[in-house]
């Protein structure tokens, strides 16, 4: 199903350079909005900024759809309100499937290597990946505000974080210098003492969510006045409608 609609483009910060480069190819989106990565660390934060965003879109009556760059992302995409648009997302948990281009891929690798710890263009740029750099920026934060012990008890917690984790796996869609990115994984791996992947990425569930074409099975279209809500099966979100309504 191929949907031409007049589109608002909102997207995490961490896909912004591809989100950037495909849409080009779309003349129907009409705006995109960028919001900054690693708002699912704060869920409610994500919410709030996510909700300023759909309503300016819907303000603007040029618009005829809302599109969500996002996924599931700690649930920071549930109750989203919406009157006017349709709200439409990929059916993924986090930013990984967009760069794997299929959420079943994505199941698969979980399957086979629960332990991943991912690795993207975004996330390298913006420092948070866990490595040298990292702890560096980390000890530098600390020893500004702690004494010498305070600083390696909590970078010892900071490690403790990762724990659960064997492996460090890098996957781009092409942009930038994927062989230094790529490398740079590597030495993170091998911070942490764990293994390396560089997985083949695949732009074609970004390139259909932008273009529109919406099929059920890839992407969740939300009805005016419904929210999207986890589902407990491989779908992964469905839409419900908007509670409390008058």
């Amino acid at each position: 199903m191929s949907n031409l609609y007049n589109s608002a483009v909102i997207a995490c910060g961490v896909i912004e350079p591809e989100v950037r480069h495909f849409a080009r190819n779309y003349p129907q989106i009409r705006d995109l909005v960028f919001l900054p990565q690693g708002l699912h660390d704060d869920p409610a934060r994500m919410q709030q900024e996510l909700q300023a965003a759909i309503n300016r879109a819907e303000a603007n009556p040029e618009i005829e759809a809302v599109v969500l760059v996002y996924g599931l992302c700690s649930r920071g995409v549930e109750n989203l309100r919406h009157a006017r648009c349709p709200l439409v997302i990929a059916r993924a948990h986090d930013c990984v499937t967009l760069f794997l281009g299929d959420k079943d891929r994505y199941a698969a690798r979980q399957r086979e290597q629960p332990g991943t710890y991912w690795f993207n263009p975004g996330w390298i740029r913006g420092g948070a990946s866990p490595g040298p750099e990292r702890e560096a920026r980390l000890r530098r934060e600390y020893a500004a505000k702690f004494g010498e012990d305070d600083v390696e008890y909590l970078l010892e917690t900071d490690r403790a974080g990762f724990a659960h984790y064997d492996r460090a796996a890098y996957v781009g869609l092409g942009l930038g210098d994927p062989q230094k990115e790529a490398e740079y994984t590597r030495t993170c791996a091998a911070c942490h003492g764990w293994g390396f992947d560089q997985v083949p990425g695949d732009p074609a569930l970004l390139q259909a969510l932008l273009q529109g074409d919406w099929d059920e099975k890839r992407f969740l279209v939300v009805p005016p006045r419904h929210v999207i809500r986890l589902t407990a099966d491989d779908t992964i979100i469905r839409a419900e409608p908007e509670p409390n309504l008058p």
